[in-house]
């Protein structure tokens, strides 16, 4: 790494170090001729940055790349002409465009973020690596193990180029701080994983052209949809993969359209089982009909439990479990009849204040924010292996994709090794 990048601006004025190291702690570094960016991009001016789609995940992802002061958002293109209008009353200073190979031949362009439907990422990405550009996609990579295994590699091949994917646990601070608890052996032995999504919302679109309410229900749509286990699921897939270090032996699935009964196939209500060697299963579920007790990952082990809900983390210790140190200077937080020990980095900062443990916490970041960050700073200061590489990102979509299959199906599907080799 040259001295020029080390003394960049942004580095000092955002005090970057914390997710540099990071990435640096996470993985080892690409090769050797992976790690030279064009002179171009190693400017102190933001990077210009292009979003394509802008639905309801592409406007968050436009607003963190305009939030960063690493990131400008440069373009923002989509090709239904009220998004762009849209476009121009949220980001006034963003040009709009409806062909996003134009804004792939734009030179001054340097990273895209992919945000459309999961089954149309395959031609954009591939196109926006083969034009040169660093590649945010968003996760699953696609609907098929065909066209994931096609942008994977297609990502491998592209030297020099960052591809990064929205796998957002990887890159939240608190999920990497609880990774580092479960790894250091706080759990004791692993039992099971526990993983809840619950949000009342039918998912249906509508809009004012017959054709157009058909393209933004692509989710209710069999032939290109994952349904809940993959448009949402798979961060929970992924997080479970990653805080294990193991890949699954199979999953089960079960499905029912519970309340949404409009003529739709996609279930709205799922729960899935996936089995890894060393016995600890996932037990999943998903629904769209309740947003009771809205969303959470439970790791259950003999000495603890640790409960990972929104950008919070408590951990639960057994009456036997052995001292750690550490935990008796520790926040406690009682819930129900139990008492958890709190996770958070300002837990003590937020004591002091009074403030309720469970509240949301008004000055953190969103898990998109965290994750265009890690983009940024990968594109200033490396090319390091990205926190969440295109390997990471095939292996989850794969398993989401197989999960999909079983509550379609209500199988058991086994794993088979060849699925999760890019190269087929």
């Amino acid at each position: 790494m040259s001295r020029n990048r080390l003394s960049r601006r942004n580095f000092l004025k955002t005090s970057s170090f914390g997710t540099l190291s990071g990435i640096l702690a996470s993985a080892e570094l690409i090769p050797a001729e992976r790690t030279v960016l064009e002179p171009s991009t190693a400017t102190d001016d933001a990077i210009p940055c292009a979003v394509i789609g802008f639905g309801e995940w592409g406007r968050e992802i436009a607003k963190a790349v305009h939030e960063l002061k690493e990131t400008e958002l440069t373009v923002v293109c989509d090709h239904f002409p009220l998004m762009l209008r849209r476009v121009q009353r949220d980001f006034p200073t963003a040009k709009t465009e409806a062909d996003y190979l134009k804004v792939l031949a734009d030179e001054s362009i340097k990273a895209v973020f992919v945000a459309t439907p999961t089954h149309q990422h395959r031609d954009i990405v591939i196109a926006a690596l083969n034009a040169g550009k660093h590649v945010y996609c968003e996760a699953p990579l696609a609907h098929t193990i065909e066209d994931a295994r096609a942008i994977a590699l297609a990502a491998k091949n592209a030297k020099g180029l960052i591809f990064q994917t929205g796998l957002l646990n990887r890159t939240e601070p608190q999920y990497r701080s609880v990774f580092g608890f479960i790894r250091s052996g706080a759990l004791g032995t692993s039992a099971m994983t526990r993983s809840q999504w619950h949000f009342k919302d039918s998912w249906r679109r509508t809009s004012s052209s017959g054709d157009r309410t058909e393209e933004l229900n692509w989710r209710l749509d069999e032939k290109v949809s994952l349904g809940l286990i993959g448009e949402i699921g798979i961060q929970q897939i992924d997080t479970c993969m990653w805080m294990n270090s193991q890949m699954p032996l199979s999953v089960s699935g079960f499905g029912t359209v519970a309340f949404w009964k409009d003529g739709r196939t996609v279930a709205d209500t799922i729960q899935a089982v996936i089995e890894y060697a060393n016995g600890q299963n996932q037990l999943m579920d998903l629904t769209l009909v309740s947003g009771f007790d809205e969303s959470y990952d439970l790791y259950f082990g003999s000495d603890s439990t640790i409960i990972l809900r929104d950008n919070k983390a408590w951990m639960f210790k057994e009456v036997d479990a052995p001292q750690l140190g550490w935990e008796v200077y520790a926040r406690k937080d009682r819930f129900y009849k139990e008492t958890g020990i709190a996770l958070l980095a300002n837990a003590t900062k937020l004591d002091a204040l009074g403030t309720d443990p469970t509240a949301d916490d008004p000055n953190a970041k969103a898990p998109i924010w965290h994750a265009v960050k890690a983009f940024a700073d990968n594109f200033n200061f490396g090319p390091f292996e990205p926190i969440v590489n295109y390997q990471m990102a095939y292996q989850a979509t794969v398993v989401a994709i197989k999960a999909s299959e079983a509550i379609r199906t209500g199988t058991k599907i086994q794993f088979k090794p060849e699925w999760f080799s890019i190269e087929g």
